[in-house]
C-alpha cells in the first residue's frame, strides 16, 4: 500500500504551520511516503521543497489553498498542478489572489485557471456552507472529472457531516479520497503551533486555545493513517492515485536575460559596441584615444557579446543614464564592475580600470561563465525613482523587487512567546536582557552562557515550558519584506517564471527570495541605495545654496594638498569608511601622499592584513627595505612596497610567473582560497609546472605559490576598494574646502543620535566654526549653513514632531509675522497645534530666543497664548484671517524673575543633548587659575603628564574593587569634548557626595591613554560653586 501526504502546510508559510523542510524529510523516509503535496496559501517555499523531495526520492506534488469567493462567502479549495499548464496557471493564481487586498479568487478567475489544475475540496471545511450542493455541483461542472472530494478524520475521528458527503459524491460520481490538514509534524508539536498561530494574530494563550479537533491536525504515521481510514481503503488508494496523477514540475530554466528596446535594423550587439566607442571618446574629450584602451575596450566587448550580455549593460546603462539626466547621485562603482573599461566608458561607473590596473576577468571570466552582476549605489532617498523608471520602461509586469524573509531570532521568539504566555512587561524585559546581545546567538547557546536564564528557568515550571515553546519556534520565518537591494527585470511578465505579489510604491515583489530567483534563471540587479551618497548629495547643495560653486564629483582634482594633509592628520570623523579611531591611526602611520595609499589603506585595515599595515608605513616611509619575493614580481607589487594587498596582485603573479590567462589566474585564486588539501596540491602541480615552462626556477614557484595560497583570503578586491576610496575621498576634499556644508551635512543625518551629534559639533566647534541656536524663524528641519556657522535644525529638538515643523515651514511662506509673536504664532497654528510640551521644547532649546524675551518669561505665557488662540482659533478649520479680525487686543507676556544660567544651560541640554549657547565650563574657568588643560588640549599631551581641568558631570559609574571598596568611573565634559576619569577608593570616599549629574567638578591627576583615548587618574578632586 502506498502512502502519501496530500496536505502538507510548511513553516515557509509564515506561522500558519511549524513544519520544518528538515524535519519532514527524515520523517517522510521513515514512513516511506512515496509523495507529499505542498498547499501553503501562497507559493511560499516551493522550490525548496521540489528540491528536498527530489533528493529524497519523494514525488513532490505542487499544490497551492486558495479562498474561493462563492457569493457572499468564500471557500477553501486546494488546487494542485496536474499538468505544466497547471503549473502555470498556479503561479498566476497565486499572484492575483496576493495582490488583491483581501486574497481571495474571485470565482470567475478560478474559470480561467481551471485547465491543467485538479480541484480538492475538503469535508470540514463545507461544515459552514448551507449550499454546499451548488457550490460543489458548479466546481464539478468546471473540473469535471478532476474534482476530489477530501474527507478528513482528523486523529481518526470522523466529521459530523461525512455521511451525508460521501452519499451526495457517490449519487454524483465525484471521486472521494482521504485527506489530512497537517500544520504540525507530531501530536506533541500541537501546544508550539497554537503558540506560533498566536504571534502571527498578536493574541495571548487564553484567547486563541485551539478546538479539540485541530490539535489533531498532524502528520500521520503509516499505521496511524491505514487505522483512520481502515473502512475505506479505495479512498486511499484514489488519495494516491490523484497525486500520482500530478507531473507537474518547476521547469529548468535557462538565462531570461531581458531585453534593451533597440532601433529597427538594429542589433543590442551592435549597439552596445557603438555606445561604448562613443562614450570612451567622451571620456578622453576629444583627445587621442591610446592604442592600449581601445585594444581592452574591443577586447570586453568581443567578450560580453560572445556571452549575450550585451543588453544587460545596455539596460543598466540606460537606467544610470536616466539618474544622470534627473540630477540623482550614484556611486563611482562597487565591486569587481569597476574593472570593466565597457561600464567606464558607458558611464555605468566613474573608475578608469586602466588607470588603477583593475581587471575585466575578476569581474567576468570567460572561463568561468557567471551572469556580470553589476551593483548600483544611489542616493537612498532618490532609488525608488529609478526603480519606477526601470518598471515604466521594461513593463510594470516584467518588473519586481525581491521578497525577503524575517526569522524568529533568540531574543525575537523569546519576547515573542512571552508575551503570548501573558508575562508582564517587566519580565519581557528580564528575559530580554538575559539573552546576549551578539551575532549568531541561540537560545541553547544563551541557556550555556547566561546563568541568570538558568536560574529562572528553574524556578517555575511555566518558564521551563516558555523555553521549550521558544526552542521549537526559534528560527521559523516570521514575516516577509522587501530586499533592500535586489530587483528584477525580465524579458516577458514575471508570472510565467515565478509567483508576485504586490509590493510597494506600485513595484510587485517577488514571492521567491534571492536564491531561488537566481535559480530560476532571472537576472537580478542591485539598486543599493547608500546613505553617504545622501549626504555628499546634501552636502553639494548646502555647499551651492551658501553661494559656493556647483560641485561635479568627477572634476574633483585627486591630488588635492589640503585633501591629503586632513588625512594625514587623522582628521576623517565623518568620513566614509576612514571614521573609525583605528582607521585614523593608520592613515597617520601610511601619511597617504597618493590617492592609492588611501586605496591600500581601505583593503588593509581588516582582520588579517591589518598586520601589514605597519609593514606599508615603514617601506612607504623608506624606513624599511622594501624586498620582491621575485625580481619580475615588482611591477606587480611596488605600489604596495612588495606586500600583496589586492586579489588583483594575486591574478596578475600567477598570469606572469605560471603564464596562465588572467581568466585562469581568476580561477586559480578562487580555488586557493577555500583552503581544500587535495585542490591545493592539484593547483600547486599546475601552477608549478606553468612556472617551469616559463623558465622558472621550482624552488622559485613553489616559494611564490606558498606567498599567493597565504594571500588569497587576505586578498581584497582592488576595483572595490578603489571606487569606495574615491567616495572617501570626495568627502575628505569636502571636509577640507567646505567644512561648513560638510558638518550641516551630517548632522543632519544624525538626528537622534545625541553621541554622534555632540561629537562632530565639538570637532566643528575646536575649528572654529560657530554654531547658532535653533530658531523658529530662522531654522528648517536641517542643519544649515549661515553666514560661516551652522544653524541648529527643528529636527534636532526633542519632542518637536515632524508635522509641527511642516507648519511652521507653511507659516513661513504664508505669515512670516505670526512667527514674531507668541500670542499670533499660537493663534496662526491654532489650540490644536499650539502643545505646551511642543512649545517648553523649543523655548528650552533656545528656537524663541529671537523674540527678546527671557525664556523663563516665554515659559510662564504658554498657557495665556494657548487660552488666547482657544478663544480666537481653537481649531486649524477656522479662517485665520477671519480669526484675527476679532481679535480685542493681545494678552502680555507674563512678568517672571528671569532664568538663571545654570537651569537655562541644564535645560537646553535636555532638550539638545548638550549645550550651545554658552557651556558651565566656560564662565566657570574665569575663576580657576590653576586649570591648566582642556579636553582638546589633552589630545597633544604626552602620557604621565600632570593635568588640572573642570568639567561637567555626564556620567558616573560606580564599582566595587576586589577588596569590596567603591570606586567610581566619571565622564566629565568641557566645552572642547569629554574625558574619562578614574577615582580610585581613596578619592571617592572624599568627593562622592559631589558626584552628581550636570555638576561642575575640579579634578587635577595623571594622564593615561587607553585604546588611544585620553583617561585621567585623579589624586584630588573637589567640586566648583561659582555659578
Amino acid at each position: 500500500m502506498t502512502h502519501v501526504y496530500t496536505k502538507m502546510h510548511t513553516s515557509a508559510d509564515l506561522l500558519k504551520s511549524t513544519i520544518r523542510l528538515e524535519q519532514l524529510i527524515p520523517f517522510l523516509q521513515e514512513q516511506k511516503t512515496q509523495a507529499c503535496a505542498i498547499v501553503n496559501t501562497k507559493l511560499y517555499g516551493l522550490l525548496p521543497f521540489c528540491k528536498a523531495m527530489q533528493q529524497a526520492n519523494i514525488h513532490a506534488v505542487i499544490g497551492l489553498s486558495v479562498n474561493v469567493q462563492w457569493h457572499d462567502k468564500t471557500v477553501p479549495l486546494v488546487l494542485y498542478a496536474q499538468s505544466q499548464e497547471g503549473y502555470q496557471h498556479l503561479l498566476k493564481i497565486s499572484s492575483a489572489v496576493s495582490i488583491r487586498e483581501d486574497e481571495v479568487l474571485p470565482w470567475k478567475w478560478l474559470e480561467g485557471y481551471a485547465a491543467g489544475c485538479l480541484a480538492l475540496l475538503s469535508s470540514d471545511d463545507l461544515t459552514d456552507l448551507e449550499d454546499w450542493h451548488a457550490f460543489v455541483d458548479a466546481l464539478a461542472h468546471l473540473f469535471q472529472r478532476h474534482l476530489y472530494m477530501g474527507i478528513a478524520r482528523p486523529g481518526g475521528v470522523k466529521v459530523a457531516n461525512e455521511k451525508e458527503l460521501v452519499e451526495w459524491c457517490e449519487e454524483h460520481t465525484i471521486s472521494l479520497v482521504a485527506i489530512q490538514s497537517c500544520y504540525f509534524l507530531r501530536p506533541e508539536d500541537h501546544f508550539a503551533y497554537e503558540v506560533a498561530r498566536a504571534i502571527d494574530t498578536g493574541e495571548k494563550l487564553g484567547d486563541t486555545m485551539l478546538t479539540a479537533n485541530l490539535q489533531n491536525y498532524f502528520a500521520p504515521t503509516t499505521q496511524e493513517w491505514q487505522s483512520w481510514f481502515a473502512d475505506r481503503q479505495e479512498w486511499l488508494e484514489s488519495c494516491s492515485e490523484m497525486l500520482a496523477s500530478c507531473h507537474a514540475v518547476i521547469p529548468e530554466m535557462s538565462v531570461q536575460m531581458p531585453k534593451f528596446p533597440v532601433p529597427v535594423g538594429e542589433t543590442a550587439e551592435r549597439l552596445l559596441v557603438k555606445e561604448a566607442f562613443s562614450g570612451l571618446e567622451e571620456r578622453f574629450n576629444e583627445r587621442d584615444i591610446p592604442n592600449g584602451y581601445r585594444e581592452r575596450l574591443q577586447y570586453e566587448l568581443e567578450i560580453i557579446c560572445s556571452m549575450g550580455f550585451a543588453d544587460y549593460f545596455l539596460v543598466v546603462a540606460d537606467f544610470m543614464r536616466f539618474a544622470k539626466e534627473n540630477r540623482i547621485l550614484t556611486g563611482p562603482g562597487r565591486g569587481s564592475s569597476a574593472g570593466s573599461l565597457v561600464a567606464y566608458s558607458l558611464a555605468i561607473t566613474q573608475v578608469d580600470p586602466l588607470a588603477y590596473g583593475l581587471l575585466f576577468e575578476r569581474f567576468l571570466n570567460p572561463e568561468r561563465i557567471t551572469l556580470p552582476d553589476i551593483d548600483i549605489d544611489f542616493v537612498d532617498s532618490k532609488r525608488h525613482q529609478v526603480i519606477q523608471y526601470v518598471a515604466q520602461k521594461y513593463g510594470k509586469a516584467n518588473v519586481a523587487q525581491i521578497i525577503t524573509f524575517g526569522t524568529l531570532s533568540a531574543k525575537a521568539v523569546a519576547r515573542d512567546v512571552a508575551r503570548v504566555f501573558g508575562f508582564g512587561a517587566e519580565t519581557l524585559e528580564k528575559i530580554s536582557k538575559m539573552i546576549p546581545n551578539k551575532p549568531g546567538i541561540t537560545l541553547q547557546k544563551a541557556l550555556k552562557e547566561s546563568y541568570d536564564l538558568q536560574g529562572w528557568l528553574s524556578e517555575d515550571d511555566q518558564h521551563q515550558r516558555w523555553f521549550e515553546v521558544a526552542l521549537k519556534l526559534e528560527g521559523l520565518p516570521r514575516n516577509s519584506s522587501t530586499h533592500a537591494a535586489g530587483v528584477v527585470i525580465a524579458p516577458t511578465p514575471l508570472v510565467n517564471t515565478v509567483p508576485i505579489e504586490e509590493g510597494h510604491e506600485g513595484i510587485y515583489c517577488t514571492q521567491w527570495p534571492m536564491g531561488d530567483i537566481e535559480a530560476s534563471g532571472l537576472v537580478k540587479m542591485d539598486f543599493l541605495g547608500l546613505r553617504n551618497l545622501t549626504i555628499l548629495e546634501q552636502m553639494r547643495w548646502s555647499i551651492y545654496k551658501a553661494g559656493g560653486p556647483w560641485i561635479d564629483f568627477e572634476r574633483i582634482p585627486m591630488h588635492d594638498e589640503k585633501t591629503f594633509q586632513l588625512l594625514q592628520s587623522g582628521d576623517t570623523l565623518g568620513i566614509f569608511q576612514l571614521e573609525s579611531e583605528g582607521m585614523k591611526q593608520a592613515l597617520r602611520d601610511i601619511h597617504p601622499t597618493h590617492f592609492l595609499d588611501i586605496v591600500a589603506v581601505n583593503a588593509l585595515y581588516r582582520p588579517g592584513p591589518m598586520e601589514f599595515i605597519p609593514v606599508y608605513a615603514r617601506r612607504k616611509a623608506g624606513k624599511e627595505l622594501v624586498v620582491m619575493p621575485h625580481p619580475v614580481l615588482e611591477p606587480i607589487l611596488q605600489e604596495t612596497f612588495g606586500v600583496i594587498v589586492y586579489q588583483e596582485q594575486i591574478i596578475k603573479i600567477a598570469s606572469v610567473l605560471a603564464g596562465f590567462s588572467m581568466g585562469q589566474a581568476d580561477l586559480l585564486r578562487r580555488a586557493v582560497s577555500k583552503k581544500n588539501r587535495q585542490v591545493l596540491e592539484e593547483q600547486q602541480a599546475t601552477f608549478v609546472q606553468g612556472a617551469l615552462k616559463q623558465g622558472y626556477d621550482q624552488h622559485v614557484a613553489k616559494e611564490v605559490y606558498e606567498l599567493i595560497v597565504r594571500f588569497a583570503d587576505y586578498g581584497f578586491p582592488k576595483s572595490h576598494a578603489v571606487a569606495y576610496s574615491i567616495i572617501s575621498y570626495r568627502m575628505a576634499y569636502l571636509k577640507a574646502h567646505f567644512p561648513q556644508s560638510f558638518y550641516a551635512a551630517l548632522l543632519s543625518n544624525a538626528t537622534g543620535n545625541i553621541d554622534k551629534i555632540q561629537q562632530l559639533v565639538q570637532e566643528a566647534k575646536n575649528k572654529g566654526i560657530p554654531f547658532y541656536p535653533p530658531s523658529l524663524r530662522d531654522s528648517t528641519k536641517y542643519f544649515t549653513v549661515e553666514q560661516e556657522g551652522i544653524r541648529y535644525s527643528l529636527s534636532g529638538i526633542k519632542g518637536v514632531p515632524h508635522t509641527f515643523i511642516e507648519k511652521i515651514n507653511d507659516l513661513r511662506q504664508t505669515n512670516l509675522e505670526a512667527l514674531h509673536n507668541l500670542f499670533d504664532l499660537a493663534v496662526a497654528l491654532s489650540a490644536q497645534h499650539f502643545k505646551p510640551k511642543v512649545m517648553e521644547s523649543l523655548i528650552f532649546a533656545g528656537a524663541l530666543d529671537y523674540l527678546e524675551k527671557d525664556r523663563a518669561v516665554l515659559i510662564m505665557t504658554i498657557d495665556a497664548a494657548l487660552k488666547h488662540a482657544e478663544l480666537l482659533r481653537p481649531t486649524e478649520d477656522i479662517d485665520l484671517s477671519a480669526a484675527m479680525t476679532f481679535s480685542f487686543g493681545k494678552p502680555k507676556y507674563m512678568q517672571v524673575d528671569e532664568m538663571p544660567q545654570k537651569e537655562k544651560l541644564i535645560h537646553e541640554k535636555e532638550s539638545l543633548g548638550f549645550y550651545i549657547s554658552a557651556h558651565p565650563v566656560t564662565q566657570e574657568r574665569t575663576y580657576w587659575a590653576d586649570v591648566n588643560s582642556t579636553c582638546r588640549e589633552l589630545k597633544q599631551m604626552r602620557e604621565g603628564a600632570f593635568v588640572k581641568m573642570i568639567g561637567v558631570i555626564e556620567e558616573v559609574k560606580k564599582i566595587r574593587t576586589k577588596k569590596g571598596e567603591q570606586m567610581a568611573f566619571v565622564q566629565l565634559q568641557d566645552e572642547h569634548g569629554s574625558v574619562s576619569i578614574t577615582l580610585f577608593p581613596q578619592v571617592f570616599q572624599l568627593v562622592q557626595d559631589l558626584l552628581l549629574e550636570d555638576e561642575i567638578l575640579f579634578v587635577e591627576g595623571v594622564l593615561e591613554r587607553r585604546f588611544g583615548k585620553s583617561q585621567i587618574k585623579v589624586k584630588h578632586a573637589q567640586a566648583t560653586k561659582k555659578i
